[in-house]
């Protein structure tokens, strides 16, 4: 996955007509590093991932995605997208098509069991996220505050304060996210 991560950001690169040492200007990476993740030689953290996307001008999810297709109104359960970061236990499927300029980002999360050590930081951005939990027992972190959330409950909240979700249960967790604007 590293190999194929790091040719798309080439491609992303290359056609904005980029050179690594502006991006390394834009997110504050070395050229090394860059050249290492683009050679798909080192892992990268999602942090200096989202930070390379916001250099490129362009959506996190585009390193991800497959070429595009021209997909009709309705996304077929075989052509969503999934992807899962490196040392993090959420497998996210893209449930949003490819319609230009939307505002939201649907996804399908599944936290495997006991991500407790490796669940990300509470990590704020701009924008509103609704879940809704559909298998498991969720633990929304929001503020300093958590909650346990069971299937068929929901939240939605501003996503500007620091916020995770964890499965500290030995069984998967599926929930709906959706997020504006798109991240990712």
């Amino acid at each position: 996955m590293k190999e194929e991560l790091g040719q798309k950001i080439n491609e992303i690169r290359n056609a904005k007509g980029m050179t690594l040492k502006d991006v390394s200007e834009k997110t504050g990476l070395s050229v090394g590093f860059l050249s290492q993740v683009e050679r798909g030689l080192t892992s990268i953290a999602i942090l200096s991932l989202k930070s390379i996307a916001e250099a490129l001008d362009t959506d996190l999810s585009e390193f991800f995605a497959p070429p595009k297709k021209n997909r009709s109104l309705v996304l077929r359960s075989f052509e969503q997208d999934h992807f899962q970061y490196e040392n993090n236990d959420y497998i996210l499927s893209n449930l949003s098509g490819s319609m230009e300029d939307r505002i939201i980002e649907a996804m399908l999360v599944t936290i495997l069991p006991g991500d407790e050590k490796t669940a990300p930081a509470k990590s704020p951005h701009d924008g509103e996220e609704f879940i809704y939990v559909l298998e498991g027992i969720l633990t929304l972190c929001y503020k300093d505050d958590e909650y346990d959330m069971y299937p068929g409950d929901s939240a939605h909240y501003k996503a500007n304060e620091p916020h995770t979700w964890r499965n500290r249960t030995n069984k998967l967790v599926k929930l709906l996210s959706i997020n504006t604007p798109v991240i990712f």
